[in-house]
C-alpha cells in the first residue's frame, strides 16, 4: 500500500543509508501540476533513534510504505521565502516551486532572510515563526489530500482518527527541531507535545502568534488570514478530543468503575475453574477485564471460565469484559513426554538437614474444590474413597509406603468444611514421594481401620536443562521419542511449525522461552535444526513444553491466521467481547482478518492488535489505517515479551514510547502487557523497578497482569498504584498551550 506525504528534497543535514534513501516514481495526477518525479527523498532512519535528541517516528516503516510526495509550496516573487498555498485548494499556480524547509539549516536560513529584511526583533521573529508554521500547515494538508482515497475508505467513526494520524506522520517526517526551539523562545510548547489534534494545535499556535503584542499584521499574516479565514479562527477541540478518546476506550474495554481511569486485565487459565472464589477475588481486587489465551486449554475450559466471569460480574454488579487471544503463528517447542505422576512432600530443614517445621498437606476427595484461600499447603493429595475421609478424626496417623518403598506417616491436624465435603490438613516430618495408587492406612482405637487410595496426582513437568556449550536438536513434530542419531548426546525437543525448518540458516541467532535461553544455529535440514547454546543460567536453564521460539534475523513468512485461529474464532465470536490477534506483521494480516470477520458478520467484536514483532512495529501506522476500515472497536496491545526478544531489550523502552505516541494520535486504546509486577505475582514481593513500571501504566488505557500464585495481591496493589493521586503533578503543556489559544 502507498502512503502519500508532502515533504522536501533538501536533506543536507540528515543521515542517509541504503535503507532510508528511495526513489519517488510513477507519480500520476491529472488535477495537479506540482508533482515530484524521480526525486530522491531521505529520512533519518529508525536505527538512529537512540542517538538523536528528539523522539523519532519509526521511519524505517516509511521506506516500506513507498511514500510519494506532492510539492505544495512555492517561493514568493520577492524572494523572501514566504510560503503560499498552491493547487491543493484549486486555482492556477506556477509550475516553478521550491521545497518545504524540512531541516534546521533551511529553517534558520528562512529566519535570517526575514530578519535582515527590516523591522524590530519581536516583529520579525514572530513573522518568521508564523511563516514556518504556515508552510508546515501546507505540508500537513497536502499529506491529507494525497491520502484522500485511504481516508475515504475508513469507517466513519475513525475518519478523524485516521486524518490526525496522517497529519502526525507528515509532521514526524520533517526535522522541526529548530522550529520547536523558536516556539520555546516565544514561550510556546513544542509541536511534538500537541499530537492529540495535530492540525488544530498548529492552528491554535498560529492564531496565538497572530494576536500577540509583537504582531503588526504583516503581509505574511494578512495573506494567511485571507487564505484560511475559517480554519484559522476555529476553536481548539481539546476537550472534545479527550471525550472522544475516552469513548473509544469505553467502546472497546467497557465502562470504568467509579474513581478509576485505567482498566486492569488479568490472564487466567484452568486454575480459575478449580476455585469457586478465584474470579470473585480478582474482580473485587480491581480487575475489569479477563484474558484467556487460546494457546492453552480447550473450549471446555474456556467456556467454564467465561461462565464464571459472567455470573460473578452480574452478582457483584461489577462490569467485566472478556478478551480471548488467538494463538497466532507463534513458534513454540512441542509437547514433551509427560513425566511420572508423583509429588514430593518435604518439610523445611535447617542448615544441618534437620526438619524444623513439617510440610503441610491438603487432603480431600477427588473432584472437590482446592483448599481455602488463606491456606498455603506444600502439597495437595486427592483420595477416591469418601468413606475414608468421613471416618478421619483429629490426631489420626496415616501410614503409607512411598514411591521409593520407604514407610512414611502423615498426621491429621485440622479439618475444614469445603462446600459439600470436608478437607483435612496433615503434617509430614519426613520427605516422601507420593504417587497415584499409593495406599493410606489408618489404625485407630477399638479396632477402627480405614484404607484410602491416592488418585489424580498430576504428571511432573518434563524439561531439558540446557547449559552454555550444549547442543540442542529441534525436530519436526512427532519425532520426540526417536533417538537423536545425527548428534549423539545432544538434547532434543520438537517444534510443530514447519516454517522453522524451511527458513532458518546457519549463523542466525535463536532464543527460547522469551529470551531466557539463546543459541546460534549451526546446521539446518528439512527435518532438523542444530543449535549451540550461547546463553543460559549458571546452573543451566530449563526448557519445557510449549515455550516460545524467536529467530529475530530470519525472514520467516507466516500466515496471518492459522487454521487453529480460524476454528477458535468461531468460539470467540459467540462467547467473548474482544479477540486478540497475535503476531500482526503487516497490512495483509489485517486484510485476512477483515475477510474472516465479514464472513461471520462480526461488526461489534472488539479487535486487539498485538504488536510483538519488529515488522508489526514498523508497519503500525499502516496497520491502524487498514484496521480503521472496519467498524469494530479497535485497540493495540504492547506485548513486551516477544517484542523485546525480536527487537532487542535495549530498544524496548523507545519502542513502547513510539507505540504509545502513535496510538495516542490515532485515538486507539493501548494495553500495556508482559511482566507487569511479575515478581509480586510469582513470589509475593515486588521489585522497586516494577512499581515505577506499573505507575507508567497510567498512560495506557489498560494494564495486563499475567497469572501467578499471588495474582489477587498483585491486582490490588496495581489498582492502588494506578489510581493514587500524585502529590505533585507537572503541568500539562498541551493544556497550557490550548488554553492560551482561546
Amino acid at each position: 500500500m502507498t502512503l502519500y506525504m508532502s515533504s522536501a528534497t533538501s536533506v543536507t543535514n540528515l543521515s542517509t543509508t541504503h535503507k532510508n534513501v528511495f526513489q519517488l516514481v510513477d507519480m500520476v495526477a491529472t488535477e495537479s501540476n506540482h508533482l515530484l518525479r524521480d526525486k530522491t527523498l531521505c529520512f533519518p532512519g529508525r536505527h538512529h533513534m537512540n542517538i538523536q535528541p528528539k523522539k523519532t517516528f519509526p521511519l524505517s516503516s516509511l521506506n516500506q510504505m513507498k511514500i510519494r510526495v506532492p510539492r505544495t509550496l512555492r517561493a514568493s516573487a520577492n524572494g523572501k521565502g514566504r510560503a503560499e498555498l498552491e493547487a491543493i485548494f484549486g486555482g492556477n499556480t506556477s509550475t516553478e516551486s521550491s521545497d518545504f524547509p524540512d531541516s534546521k539549516a533551511d529553517f534558520s536560513r528562512l529566519e535570517l532572510e526575514i530578519y535582515h529584511s527590516g523591522g524590530s526583533f519581536g516583529d520579525q521573529n514572530v513573522a518568521s515563526v508564523v511563516e514556518k508554521l504556515n508552510a508546515l500547515r501546507s505540508h500537513l494538508l497536502a499529506a491529507e489530500k494525497w491520502n484522500a482515497s485511504r481516508l475515504e475508505s475508513c469507517d466513519r467513526k475513525y475518519l478523524e482518527c485516521a486524518t490526525n494520524l496522517i497529519h502526525y506522520m507528515a509532521l514526524r517526517s520533517l526535522d522541526i527541531e529548530q522550529l520547536n526551539s523558536d516556539l520555546a523562545s516565544l514561550g510556546l510548547s513544542s509541536l511534538d507535545n500537541n499530537n492529540v489534534t495535530v492540525l488544530a494545535s498548529l492552528n491554535s499556535t498560529i492564531n496565538l502568534l497572530m494576536n500577540s503584542p509583537y504582531s503588526k499584521q504583516s503581509d505574511v499574516i494578512e495573506s494567511r488570514n485571507n487564505a484560511y479565514p475559517k480554519q484559522l479562527k476555529g476553536k481548539s477541540s481539546k476537550k472534545n478530543d479527550k471525550g472522544r478518546v475516552f469513548s473509544y476506550k469505553e467502546l472497546l474495554l467497557g465502562k470504568l468503575r467509579e474513581g478509576r481511569s485505567t482498566h486492569i486485565m488479568v490472564t487466567v487459565g484452568k486454575e480459575a475453574t478449580e476455585s469457586e472464589t478465584f474470579i470473585t477475588d480478582v474482580l473485587k481486587a480491581g480487575a475489569s477485564v479477563i484474558r484467556i489465551n487460546c494457546a492453552h486449554g480447550d473450549p471446555s475450559v474456556w467456556g467454564e471460565i467465561i461462565k464464571r466471569v459472567r455470573r460473578t460480574s452480574q452478582m457483584l454488579e461489577m462490569p467485566c469484559r472478556v478478551l480471548m487471544d488467538l494463538a497466532g503463528p507463534k513458534l513454540r517447542t512441542g509437547t514433551l513426554k509427560p513425566g511420572p505422576c508423583v509429588i514430593k512432600v518435604s518439610p523445611k530443614k535447617d542448615a544441618y538437614g534437620n526438619a524444623v517445621s513439617p510440610a503441610l498437606v491438603w487432603l480431600s476427595l477427588t473432584g472437590t474444590q482446592p483448599p481455602p484461600a488463606h491456606l498455603s499447603p506444600d502439597a495437595t493429595i486427592f483420595v477416591q474413597d469418601e468413606d475414608f475421609l468421613s471416618g478421619l478424626q483429629m490426631g489420626d496417623s496415616l501410614r503409607l509406603c512411598d514411591a521409593r518403598g520407604k514407610k512414611k506417616m502423615l498426621r491429621i491436624t485440622k479439618e475444614f468444611d469445603v462446600f459439600s465435603s470436608s478437607g483435612f490438613v496433615a503434617e509430614c516430618f519426613d520427605t516422601a514421594y507420593i504417587e497415584s495408587g499409593t495406599m493410606l492406612y489408618v489404625k485407630g482405637k477399638k479396632g477402627r481401620r480405614l484404607v484410602g487410595r491416592v488418585v489424580d496426582v498430576p504428571p511432573k513437568e518434563s524439561f531439558v536443562r540446557l547449559k552454555v556449550g550444549d547442543l540442542l536438536v529441534l525436530t519436526r513434530e512427532g519425532s520426540f521419542d526417536e533417538p537423536c542419531v545425527t548428534v549423539p548426546g545432544a538434547h532434543k525437543v520438537t517444534c510443530p511449525c514447519g516454517y522453522l525448518f524451511d527458513s532458518v540458516k546457519p549463523g542466525e541467532t535463536i532464543s527460547f522461552d522469551d529470551g531466557k535461553i539463546w543459541g546460534v544455529i549451526k546446521g539446518a535440514s528439512p527435518s532438523e535444526v542444530i543449535v549451540s547454546i550461547t546463553h543460559a543460567g549458571p546452573k543451566g536453564t530449563k526448557l519445557g513444553s510449549e515455550k516460545s521460539i524467536n529467530i529475530p534475523q530470519s525472514d520467516i513468512r507466516f500466515k496471518g491466521l492459522t487454521s487453529k485461529d480460524i476454528k477458535d474464532l468461531e468460539f470467540v465470536a459467540s462467547r467473548a467481547d474482544m479477540v486478540g490477534i497475535s503476531f500482526i506483521r503487516d497490512v495483509h494480516d489485517i486484510s485476512v482478518l477483515k475477510q474472516e470477520l465479514k464472513k461471520r458478520k462480526l461488526n461489534e467484536l472488539g479487535i486487539v492488535l498485538k504488536i510483538e514483532t519488529e515488522s508489526g512495529f514498523e508497519n503500525l501506522p499502516l496497520i491502524l489505517l487498514e484496521a480503521m476500515k472496519c467498524s469494530n472497536p479497535l485497540g493495540v496491545m504492547i506485548a513486551r515479551g516477544d517484542l523485546a526478544v525480536e527487537c532487542g531489550w535495549e530498544r524496548l523502552a523507545n519502542i513502547q514510547e513510539e507505540v504509545l505516541g502513535i496510538c495516542k494520535v490515532a485515538r486507539v486504546p493501548v494495553i500495556m502487557a508482559t511482566q507487569v509486577l511479575e515478581s509480586l505475582v510469582k513470589s509475593g514481593v515486588p521489585t522497586r523497578a516494577e512499581i515505577t513500571d506499573a505507575a507508567n501504566g497510567k498512560r495506557a488505557s489498560c494494564v495486563m497482569l499475567n497469572k501467578g500464585k499471588h495474582i489477587v495481591e498483585a491486582v490490588s496493589m496495581l489498582d492502588t498504584i494506578l489510581h493514587t493521586k500524585l502529590i505533585y503533578k507537572k503541568p500539562d503543556s498541551e493544556i497550557l498551550h490550548c488554553s492560551a489559544s482561546h
